[in-house]
């Protein structure tokens, strides 16, 4: 052990046994315990009580998603299906006690603490990982050291965690990214769920199984609440929170990574200049940029800006959607593209909340409807943009058959009635099914839910809060399979 530690190793044990109070109740401290679980819950816990293969299970995630929870509520998982709680370890490497410490230093001391020869069956959890530095390098040289001992990692940086796990652990770690919430979630951890049946809806000519709502000015209440305030746990679970957005979620989880997790990993020079830039646009969230006009509005070079949309969306904090033609053509020369926040309620921690009649609710929602596509990581989606003579059009999400070239689907994010009374309006949608022999499309609304043909087209209409909801209940659900 380094001769550089200037705790005493009895001083540290007594940590560990503090941060394990399992070892003596057999119970989770009651602030986690107390807590609903997440839905993703169900997908992570069968990696952490996975053996059969060799592998570290390295939790991800932006800041406040609820991770650290996530961990305690798999050890109390494990506990329920008795296993020893003796035979648990949990440590939060943030903790500057462990500072000088490497991960095999501290599993000595784990060891020591509770007079163990051995770790075999053992689960070892390292909480906030990235505060290690070289982290990944110690925790291969673990999972090949102790092949019988299962260890679980979370952390924070999400850009960090996945370029060095990627780099450095393979073949020896499993990624799980945990996402901000979903509408579903949100829903869920309000106990919110009587306000959902399951019903079906007309797509096309075929009717498919759909969560629908017994009440959609309800439902529409919590979705706006949910824009502004629905990404973390924490957040949706606390007034207090919410009437003070700016000083947590800003100072949490945007300040952190803009002024200190990106400049480290990558050395940006001029932080403040980073920050500016994702205010810039995180209030222009669902905007089309183009390199040459995001560079004069911003006044930051073209090279710069193309790294910072790299690092940005590395650390979880923006989406980039790149366009296709009206025959959902790629283009070769990537001229313009869309930037979304992974989460809408980012932009309500900038700025300030907005009601459902604000001019920015429509890009608030296609911002929404994007981030619940987010989680599902095979998708391809893309939006369409063209101009043809005079004429120009859009849709606002189209999904591209990676194969074949050819589009899927398209679907209008609107936050109107109007296109339901008046669906000829929506002559780009016309145009884009036609150009692309499509039968069907979806198009959103506030509250109209049915069918309506145009020609020889069926648009099915959906309100936006429910097909937000339907988005998480089917990644989930193609997630579990």
């Amino acid at each position: 052990m380094s001769n550089s530690i200037l705790i005493p190793s009895e001083k540290i044990i007594e940590r560990l046994r503090y941060e394990n109070p399992w070892w003596v109740n057999k119970q989770i401290p009651e602030e986690y315990s107390v807590m609903a679980k997440r839905l993703y819950f169900n997908l992570f816990y069968p990696y952490v009580i996975e053996k059969s293969v060799r592998r570290a299970l390295v939790l991800m995630g932006p800041r406040r998603v609820g991770k650290t929870v996530m961990l305690f509520h798999s050890i109390q998982q494990l506990l329920t299906e008795n296993i020893d709680p003796q035979k648990i370890f949990f440590i939060g490497i943030d903790n500057p006690i462990y500072v000088q410490l490497s991960l095999e230093d501290i599993l000595k001391l784990c060891k020591q603490s509770l007079n163990r020869d051995n770790l075999n069956s053992c689960y070892v959890f390292f909480d906030e990982i990235q505060y290690l530095k070289d982290w990944e390098r110690h925790l291969k040289i673990l999972v090949d050291s102790y092949p019988k001992t299962k260890f679980i990692v979370s952390g924070s940086a999400a850009a960090a965690l996945k370029l060095h796990s990627t780099e450095s652990g393979a073949g020896r770690f499993t990624d799980f990214m945990l996402p901000p919430l979903t509408f579903q979630e949100y829903i869920h951890l309000k106990n919110l769920n009587h306000l959902m049946y399951n019903g079906q809806i007309t797509y096309g000519d075929k009717p498919i199984r759909y969560c629908l709502t017994q009440d959609i000015k309800v439902l529409n209440k919590e979705f706006v609440n949910y824009l502004n305030f629905g990404g973390y746990p924490e957040v949706v679970l606390s007034d207090k929170i919410q009437s003070d957005m700016g000083r947590y979620v800003k100072n949490d989880i945007v300040d952190k990574v803009l002024l200190r997790d990106l400049p480290g990993l990558y050395g940006i020079k001029d932080v403040q200049e980073l920050n500016r830039f994702f205010t810039y646009l995180a209030y222009h969230t669902g905007k089309e940029f183009s390199y040459e006009s995001m560079s004069n509005e911003s006044g930051i070079q073209k090279d710069t800006l193309k790294k910072y949309l790299e690092y940005l969306e590395a650390a979880f904090l923006i989406k980039v959607l790149n366009k296709v033609d009206v025959t959902a053509k790629r283009l070769r020369r990537v001229t313009s593209f869309k930037v979304y926040l992974t989460n809408p309620s980012l932009r309500t921690a900038l700025f300030s909340p907005i009601s459902e009649t604000d001019s920015e609710i429509g890009n608030m929602v296609e911002t929404a409807v994007l981030s619940q596509w987010m989680h599902s990581d095979k998708l391809d989606l893309t939006y369409a943009r063209w101009r043809t003579g005079r004429t120009e059009g859009e849709v606002d999400l189209v999904l591209v058959d990676d194969k074949k070239y050819k589009p899927l689907w398209g679907a209008e994010i609107k936050w109107s009635n109007r296109y339901f009374e008046k669906p000829h309006e929506l002559k780009s949608l016309i145009q884009f099914c036609k150009s692309n022999h499509l039968k069907k499309a979806l198009v959103t609304s506030i509250d109209r839910l049915g069918i309506k043909q145009i020609e020889s087209l069926v648009f099915s209409f959906l309100p936006a809060s429910v097909y937000c909801y339907n988005i998480g209940d089917i990644t989930l659900k193609m997630k579990s399979n």
